[in-house]
């Protein structure tokens, strides 16, 4: 008798199982219908959630920002570095140089001063060599031994160099503008 019984629930619950399952779906769907019907309600929740989030929602977009600024300061900061770098070696190379200039400019002016008068104004009178730097050159030398090359040079040329030296001993005069 039990498998007579069992064989009945069998075929009894196949049909019940199948009108719980139709009767579900339609429960979700007058449900959603209800929900469509009242816009109002759809319009709180949805307030509710941005309310929800905005303050989250601000605090990732400030930690984002940070962020972001962090990452530009160690770039600003990388970038201040090479150029102290930068400076601090063109600082090295511009001292060097200027002592090599110094250096070349004291034995210049030794070459000249050595050098007889009428042979050192046959080269500085040259014009290969300009007017600015016979004045410079000149301006270093002692005042008599000046004197006798500029006595030896063309009568033209001394007078040019004569007045690039007068203009450079004058406080008055502009550095900016070439007395040549």
């Amino acid at each position: 008798m039990t498998s007579k019984a069992f064989a009945l629930c069998r075929k009894l619950a196949m049909p019940a199982s199948i009108a719980m399952l139709l009767a579900i779906p339609g429960a979700f769907a007058e449900d959603a219908g209800t929900r469509a019907a009242d816009p109002t309600a759809s319009q709180d929740e949805i307030r509710q959630f941005c309310t929800n989030i905005a303050d989250p929602a601000r605090d990732q977009r400030y930690l984002l920002q940070k962020q972001e600024l962090e990452r530009l300061q160690a770039d600003v900061n990388a970038r201040i570095a090479e150029m102290d770098k930068r400076k601090a070696e063109y600082e090295d190379w511009l001292k060097r140089r200027d002592d090599f200039l110094k250096k070349v400019d004291d034995n210049l002016v030794d070459v000249y001063k050595n050098m007889k008068p009428d042979a050192a104004a046959t080269n500085l009178g040259s014009d290969k060599v300009r007017v600015n730097i016979v004045a410079a050159i000149l301006m270093k030398l002692p005042a008599r031994q000046a004197s006798l090359i500029l006595s030896e040079m063309d009568a033209e040329r001394a007078g040019m160099v004569t007045n690039i030296m007068s203009s450079a001993s004058n406080p008055n005069t502009s550095k900016t503008k070439d007395p040549t």
